[in-house]
């Protein structure tokens, strides 16, 4: 099927919801299976469910598209590769990912399908594009938080890469960048990068100065801009929701249609979207450049009661087809000869035949009462421009053209439906077998500040320090780590800090992200994967490795067992220590309560049982920091698996910072309130 510039495309969570979409005017649709989906708590799409999906909106001209957009671990990757290979014979037209391992076997094995780069993915910026591509990802779905001047760079890199773009325009805004929150997995097991957020983000958590709610955006509405979007060279316009009614997606779906045809919503959709779902209004703060206080909102009681107001209005919008698929319906009548009808689309070609048409007794058939006769493709996606051959003196009964109409319509439909698909490569192994040691292992400790590092690091191989913070002497370890943020940083500053560390000698770059991985291999750096890139099975780290990780810290979401699981040709650690950061924040959540000014650098945010959680700034992000550390000291046994540990000081003084690196040296049992992590109990 064809792409075209300005998909709208609309979420799905069940059949209902997909009717809605469909008639409402969308493009594309994105829906989940029962598994391995972003949004496991929807209803979603059994496989013979799917299955007619994918008919259903093949013959309405509409694409379907597969969110597989979780991390997985090792022993749910066959069931994952199963699944997509069903639903590329299925005829699906593309696969949204999340897990580098899932999107490199699939590239390998199903390399005629579109795979789209999840915003799961956390790709906010165009250095991590060639490194998508070299993948295999023909799309990305682009971070929420950039800015109109950052997403007009980041579509023309895109571009020159032969990568499209999608972009989220209307829907539910996570406080945290896509793909770096562990909020819901530490507060409650249920992850959000497997697709169980409880969304905790929407309880009481309160800031200095704030509203008591400082982790709850309000909605994205980008409608207005979308011809600005299209433009800039946006290929998808994206639609949030597939938890939410279905008249909530017909809304959005027939507002974005509208909006792209007329230049911008007509008014009464404005408050038509306000009334079926929002918070208190709509956001564009990111898009505009406006961060702060208006973009923060919570679904009040008012909100609720006024989604009634317009479901009536909405459920007339779809009660019937959209007739969206042009179709030229030739019909041929003539003596002593079946009636015969030809539809086709310009791809497909239906053919029927029927009955002889009998001589007029009273009043003949024309051209013209041929055509009326025929044109009632009504409750079918179907527009004709009918074609009349015909001679005079005969009549034709309307119940044979109805048979005759029917029989071409079903006959077109299952045509277009019809999926042809080249052949599946030979299956790709998966890796099973347990990780072997990589050499002796390391203990790093990544530290805030210059001020934070003791004058011991007795037990310490490495040391890791930020980016932003300046470098002023020696230290007694063997390797030191130059740590980029997450979060965008500009390639010029980029650069320039990069190389100012190298020469001050560090050679190893922890890439928060993979968009400084380019710049740091050019200048000469070796490369050490982050916890961020959420790499908790065999086949990441593979992918990870061999586009250019030397080291990975795999994903706080790794248990024990995993890492028994799990191969790597590369050495691979975790974070055995630290007040680990839990979301990652373009818009500071202590801006709801504060200027930057009056918080200074550090501030932290309370929610309903009291615990505190410490806020801190970096590079124009903010992140949430958990309310105590992690501490595996005295698991000595268990630390003793990965390559290499990191202890993560944040937060810490240099007294408390050298108390913990002595206690990990020794195997000590925790001195304060702490947390095993995700190590041990893992997550939903």
């Amino acid at each position: 099927m064809t792409k075209q510039a300005g998909e709208i495309l609309s979420p799905v969570g069940n059949a209902e919801m997909l009717t809605a979409a469909v008639r409402a005017g969308a493009d594309a649709v994105y829906l989940g299976a029962r598994r391995f989906s972003a949004r496991r708590n929807a209803q979603n799409f059994g496989e013979e469910e799917l299955r007619e999906a994918v008919s259903y909106c093949h013959i309405r001209g509409v694409r379907v598209y597969l969110a597989l957009n979780i991390i997985l671990r090792d022993e749910e990757l066959e069931e994952a590769i199963e699944l997509a290979e069903n639903a590329y014979a299925m005829g699906i037209d593309g696969l949204i990912i999340a897990d580098l391992g899932l999107a490199a076997i699939l590239h390998e094995r199903l390399p005629d399908l579109a795979l789209h780069a999840s915003t799961q993915m956390s790709i906010d910026s165009p250095g991590a594009l060639p490194w998508l591509k070299s993948m295999g990802f023909s799309r990305v779905v682009a971070g929420r938080e950039m800015t109109r001047a950052e997403l007009r760079v980041f579509c023309a890199e895109a571009e020159k890469l032969g990568i499209e773009t999608e972009v989220f325009v209307h829907g539910a805004l996570c406080m945290s960048v896509s793909g770096q929150c562990l909020l819901s997995a530490f507060l409650g097991g249920r992850s959000g990068n497997r697709g169980l957020c409880a969304g905790p983000c929407r309880l009481p958590f309160s800031a200095p100065g704030g509203t008591g709610y400082d982790l709850s955006l309000k909605d994205l509405s980008l409608l207005p801009y979308l011809r600005e979007l299209r433009e800039m060279g946006v290929t998808s316009f994206k639609i949030e929701g597939r938890m939410k009614r279905p008249e909530y997606v017909a809304a959005a779906t027939a507002a974005a249609r509208a909006a792209l045809e007329e230049g911008k919503p007509p008014a009464e959709w404005d408050r038509i979207l306000q009334n079926v779902f929002s918070r208190s209004g709509f956001t564009a703060g990111y898009y505009e450049g406006k961060f702060g206080k208006e973009m923060f909102g919570i679904r009040t009681k008012e909100d609720v009661a006024a989604a009634g107001d317009v479901f009536p209005l909405l459920h007339e919008l779809i009660r019937t087809e959209r007739r969206s698929v042009p179709i030229t319906a030739t019909l041929a009548v003539r003596a002593d000869q079946p009636i015969s009808l030809r539809l086709t689309d310009g791809v497909h070609t239906a053919e029927a035949t029927g009955a002889c048409p009998q001589p007029a007794q009273n009043k003949p058939a024309t051209k013209e009462s041929l055509q009326a006769a025929l044109d009632k493709f009504g409750s079918t996606p179907y527009l004709a421009d009918i074609l009349v051959e015909t001679e005079p003196g005969l009549f034709v009964r309307q119940s044979d053209l109805n048979e005759l109409r029917r029989t071409a319509v079903a006959q077109l439909d299952r045509l277009r439906a019809a999926v042809s698909r080249p052949k599946a490569g030979e299956k790709v192994s998966v890796p099973k077998v347990a990780s072997k040691p990589h050499g002796a292992r390391k203990r790093y400790a990544r530290f805030e500040t210059f001020e934070q590092i003791p004058d011991c690091l007795d037990g310490i191989d490495g040391l890791i320090f930020p980016l932003e913070q300046d470098w002023k002497k020696e230290v007694p370890v063997a390797e030191k780590v130059v740590e980029t943020p997450r979060g965008i940083v500009e390639e010029k500053v980029l650069r320039e800090r990069l190389a100012a560390f190298y020469a001050d000698g560090f050679r190893t770059v922890l890439c928060g992200n993979p968009a400084s991985m380019q710049a740091a291999k050019e200048l000469g750096f070796r490369i050490m994967a982050g916890n961020g890139w959420n790499i908790i099975n065999s086949a990441a780290a593979g992918i990870a490795a061999k586009t250019g990780a030397d080291q990975i810290i795999l994903s706080a979401e790794v248990t024990r067992q995993g890492l028994d699981r799990l191969a790597s040709p590369v050495p691979c650690g975790i974070v055995a220590y630290g007040y680990l950061p839990l979301m990652l924040f373009r818009n500071c959540p202590i801006r709801n309560g504060q200027t930057c000014a009056e918080c200074g650098r550090q501030s932290g945010l309370t929610d309903r049982k009291g615990a505190c959680f410490p806020v801190r700034c970096r590079m124009g992000y903010s992140e949430l920091l958990n309310s105590v550390p992690i501490w595996l000291a005295d698991r000595a046994e268990d630390l003793a698996v990965p390559d290499f540990t990191v202890l993560y000081f944040t937060v810490e003084s240099r007294e408390r910072a050298e108390q913990v690196i002595r206690a990990y040296d020794r195997g000590e049992a925790p001195d304060t309130a702490y947390t095993r992590g995700l190590f041990y109990r893992g997550t939903k």
